[in-house]
């Protein structure tokens, strides 16, 4: 079934390794305009775009197909590379170079995973370029290859979302299925992830090394949100979180890291830490890194930017405690839901992820034998506080 307009330039919007892409495209060519294009048999349309040369097209703007070579490629399957189209012999007498007055030219198709045909990665300039020499071509048939990949990744996302958020309370066969989604999920994102560390070590010019950080950090994110994704699953599916437990002597060098690296992310908050001397516990040391860092998370995203976070880790009436403490609130109404799946505070603008945060941190406390507390008023804030007795702990 053809996706609508609208729908893949929301698709391609979600996607924020592609203004990267278009960067790098711009810098290895030279040319000024670049643009992610859907190519129908009636239409193209822009999805995305790069405009250093005020062509003139926005995101959804739209030209005659059969005046663009595009409209050649999707018939053909074929890239195109001019570098001077005023002498190339086969686009010289060509409408479509005159039509927009460029000399050098690039496309390449953008196939969905199925084969179906979706548009094309194109590039141009009014000054001649060295394109058919160089690597260009086979670097944007990749990033077609990556580009590919990530919109069926974000359409399935996204298609998992929306079904969850109309049935939240879905049979043991819809969780399942989203179980597998997850898995399959994780080879084209290991693959974008892994392609991107390999051109990183090559120790490109810096500015493509940027653009293909900021790649590679799309990829991880999206590589945490199929994590997300697949732990909901677990704990719907009534096994609870997986732990691998060991002896861990003192947790306090992880929640140490995991503070530094919230704080490295968003070096404007301020994030107070007290932790004491804490006894060896049994318990998973990543699941309880994984409970620290959601919870900080969801403080920066929701509490008041303008205060302090705090974090504190002791232990207390035979029980250890990890508090998270922001100076925002949340309303009444919205406390007793925070822990269930998809929970966002009621108004707010649209935050990253699939609002999971939270339920995957109570999934860890209760697979842990604890669990995890809220509060919220005016006068002292929002405290999370994840308890575990340590005399359920073998030592």
């Amino acid at each position: 079934m053809e996706q609508t307009a609208a729908a893949d330039i929301a698709t391609i919007g979600r996607i924020s390794a592609v203004p990267a892409i278009l960067q790098v495209i711009r810098e290895l060519t030279g040319m000024r305009f670049a643009a992610v294009a859907r190519v129908t048999e009636n239409s193209w349309t822009t999805c995305a775009v790069l405009d250093q040369l005020e062509f003139g097209l926005q995101v959804g703007g739209e030209l005659d197909v059969v005046t663009t070579l595009c409209h050649e490629i999707r018939q053909s399957h074929v890239s195109v590379v001019i570098d001077k189209a005023s002498e190339d012999l086969l686009y010289r007498d060509h409408h479509t170079p005159r039509l927009y007055k460029f000399e050098s030219y690039i496309s390449v198709p953008v196939f969905r995973t199925d084969g179906r045909f979706f548009g094309t990665i194109c590039a141009l300039d009014p000054i001649p370029a060295q394109l058919k020499s160089s690597n260009i071509q086979s670097t944007m048939e990749s990033f077609a290859r990556m580009l590919a990949l990530q919109i069926e990744a974000e359409e399935n996302l996204q298609q998992a979302e929306i079904a969850l958020q109309d049935e939240r309370e879905s049979s043991e066969l819809r969780e399942q299925f989203i179980a597998v989604l997850g898995h399959d999920l994780r080879n084209p994102l290991f693959a974008i992830s892994a392609g991107t560390e390999m051109l990183l070590r090559k120790q490109p010019e810096a500015a493509i090394a940027t653009r293909l950080r900021q790649i590679l950090t799309s990829a991880q994110r999206a590589t945490r949100l199929v994590d997300d994704v697949l732990d909901f699953a677990r704990g719907r599916l009534g096994g609870g979180i997986p732990l691998q437990r060991q002896h861990c002597a003192d947790l306090r060098p992880l929640l140490e890291h995991i503070i530094s690296e919230i704080h490295n992310v968003h070096p404007g908050r301020r994030i107070l830490t007290t932790i004491d001397d804490l006894p060896a516990l049994d318990c998973d040391r990543e699941r309880i890194g994984q409970l620290l860092s959601n919870l900080l998370s969801n403080a920066v995203a929701h509490g008041d930017p303008n205060g302090a976070i705090e974090v504190c880790a002791r232990i207390d009436a035979g029980q250890f405690q990890l508090t998270v403490k922001n100076t925002g609130t949340v309303d009444d109404k919205a406390l007793p839901h925070l822990f269930h799946p998809y929970s966002r505070p009621v108004g707010s603008t649209p935050q990253a992820g699939l609002g999971l945060g939270l339920y995957i941190v109570s999934q860890i406390a209760k697979s842990h034998g604890g669990r995890m507390d809220v509060t919220s008023n005016a006068e002292h804030g929002t405290t999370f506080t994840f308890s575990l007795p340590i005399t359920t702990i073998p030592l």
